[in-house]
C-alpha cells in the first residue's frame, strides 16, 4: 500500500500512499492539554470516512500498537479525503519536545511535497476562567484576518510543544498556517473543548463537521483518553538517557 517514503537524518520516517487530494488543507492534530488534538483528529476522520493512507514512524516514539475492534494500528495516522481536499495527521500518543523541531520538520516537508493549500495546528490551553474560548494565531496578517471573525486572537503568549513547532516552521517558510487553541480548565481530555475547535474549522472552512455524537459521546471519549493518557505514564519510561520519554 505504502509507495511513498521520506525519511529525515533524524530518523523520522513518513509513509505514505500517493496522495489523491490537490492542494489540501493539511490539519496537524497531535495531543496536548486537553488531549485536545488527538479528539479533534478522530473525531474529523471518522465524521468524514476519511482513508486511511499513512503513518509517522521513529525509534524515538513511544513503542505502542493501537488497537481499534480488535486490528492493530500504527499510534501515528495520515488519512486524506479527496472529497473534501483534506488530510489530516493526528496522533494517540506525545512526543518528547526533544524531536518536536526534527518532527516539525518533516510535517512542513511534506505539506510542500503535496503543494497543501494552508495547514491548521490544533493545540490546547489551561486557563482558570469561566468561559470557553477558542484562540487563534497565524503565520501572516492574510491568515490573521481569515481569524478574527471567528476566535479570539491570541495576541501575546506562546505555543508550547510540537503545535509551536510547526507554526515556527511554516513562518519560516512562508507557509500559511493558522493555530488553533481549545480553551479547557483542567489537564484532562476534554471533548468539549474539542467540538468547539472543530466548529470553528466548520466556520472558516464550511466542512460541515457534525460534532452531536461528539457531544453524546463525551463521557465515553473522556474515559478511553484517560486511560490512554495513563498508559502513556506507564510505558514511557526513560529507555535512551539522551532521548527521555514522557506522558
Amino acid at each position: 500500500m505504502v509507495d511513498q517514503e521520506r525519511i529525515d537524518p533524524y530518523e523520522i520516517a513518513l509513509l505514505t500512499a500517493e496522495i489523491q487530494a490537490e492542494k489540501p488543507l493539511i490539519i496537524e492534530a497531535f495531543p496536548g492539554i486537553g488531549l485536545i488534538g488527538t479528539i479533534v483528529g478522530e473525531h474529523i476522520v471518522r465524521e468524514l470516512e476519511m482513508k486511511y493512507i499513512g503513518t509517522m514512524v521513529s525509534r524515538f516514539f513511544a513503542p505502542i500498537a493501537t488497537l481499534a475492534d480488535g486490528i492493530v494500528q500504527p499510534p501515528i495516522k495520515i488519512y486524506e479525503s479527496k472529497e473534501h481536499g483534506l488530510l489530516v495527521i493526528y496522533s494517540d500518543i506525545p512526543v518528547n519536545p526533544l524531536i518536536s523541531f526534527d518532527l516539525a520538520r518533516v510535517v512542513t516537508d511534506f505539506a510542500v511535497d503535496v503543494r497543501a493549500s494552508e495547514i491548521i495546528s490544533i493545540a490546547g490551553i489551561l486557563t482558570m476562567s469561566d468561559e470557553d474560548r477558542v484562540f487563534g494565531a497565524a503565520t501572516n496578517e492574510t491568515m490573521l484576518n481569515k481569524l478574527s471573525e471567528h476566535t479570539e486572537i491570541f495576541n501575546v503568549g506562546t505555543i508550547s510543544g510540537l503545535s509551536g513547532s510547526v507554526m515556527v516552521e511554516c513562518f519560516i517558510r512562508n507557509l500559511p498556517a493558522i493555530s488553533l487553541i481549545g480553551e479547557t480548565h483542567s489537564q484532562g481530555p476534554d471533548p468539549l473543548a474539542a467540538s468547539r475547535v472543530i466548529e470553528t474549522i466548520n466556520r472558516i472552512y464550511g466542512l460541515g463537521i457534525n460534532v452531536d455524537p461528539l457531544l453524546e459521546e463525551a463521557a465515553r471519549i473522556e474515559s478511553e483518553m484517560q486511560h490512554l493518557a495513563s498508559q502513556m505514564k506507564v510505558e514511557e519510561q526513560l529507555p535512551p538517557k539522551e532521548f527521555p520519554m514522557y506522558g
